[in-house]
């Protein structure tokens, strides 16, 4: 059991461990699963997978007897391209928020040890550091660089692909030439429509600190309320 936990924590899988505590019995069963697991009934798999979306554990109830849930999601992971300063005061605020942080910025002037400690850095394109990192319904991907060669290019990887928050700083002027250049690159009004610009909650605030906590409230902010819809 702890063998098959690890393997897929290793592959960013979600799980679910069945615990029926009268007999001691475990049973590993995946999110996906459309029928009960041998000797599950369809209520604790229908409580185990509500209780996935909700990301917590519980202790049921069952004509079973007493059955403890526990939910095993991937990380939630931050990618953030541009290791600017706004990024160097919002690494810590999302770390401190549970979050897996990863910088991506190929300009080693900015992307340095010394201004980012204790966080991955990819000095390298979004192009080639996008192809490395997993962009699953745990992510969030945000741009600060204001340099289309950057931010449009991770732009393009997050659309495609399933990450819960997409997040770009710029006034709505430079959004609007942004939304211009992805469908002129051909993607769709729909699929831009999921960019969050200007990114953050609008707090107020001009500092570095202050526009990360607007972005960073914004983020939880859609992570909640997806799942608030999910679990609906």
């Amino acid at each position: 059991m702890l063998q098959a936990l690890l393997t897929v924590r290793q592959a960013r899988r979600p799980a679910i461990l069945v615990t029926y505590l009268d007999s001691g019995q475990q049973v590993l069963i995946a999110p996906d699963s459309e029928a009960p697991a041998p000797g599950m009934s369809e209520a604790i798999r229908r409580a185990a997978q509500q209780l996935l979306r909700e990301d917590r554990n519980e202790l049921l109830e069952t004509e079973l007897g007493p059955v403890f849930v526990h939910v095993f999601n991937p990380p939630l992971t931050l990618i953030i391209v541009g290791a600017v300063h706004i990024a160097q005061c919002l690494v810590p605020m999302a770390q401190l928020a549970g979050y897996r942080v990863v910088v991506v910025d190929p300009r080693r002037r900015f992307a340095t040890a010394q201004r980012f400690a204790e966080v991955e850095v990819l000095v390298e394109w979004p192009q080639s550091a996008f192809d490395k990192l997993v962009l699953d319904h745990r992510t969030a991907v945000i741009t600060l660089t204001h340099d289309p060669k950057l931010d449009d290019a991770a732009l393009h990887f997050a659309l495609h692909s399933p990450v819960f928050y997409i997040g770009s700083l710029g006034s709505r002027r430079t959004h609007a030439a942004r939304l211009k250049r992805l469908i002129g690159a051909g993607l769709r009004e729909g699929d831009v429509a999921r960019i969050h610009a200007p990114v953050g909650l609008p707090l107020g605030g001009r500092s570095p600190a202050e526009i990360a906590v607007a972005i960073l409230a914004e983020v939880i902010q859609v992570r909640y309320a997806e799942r608030r819809s999910m679990s609906g």
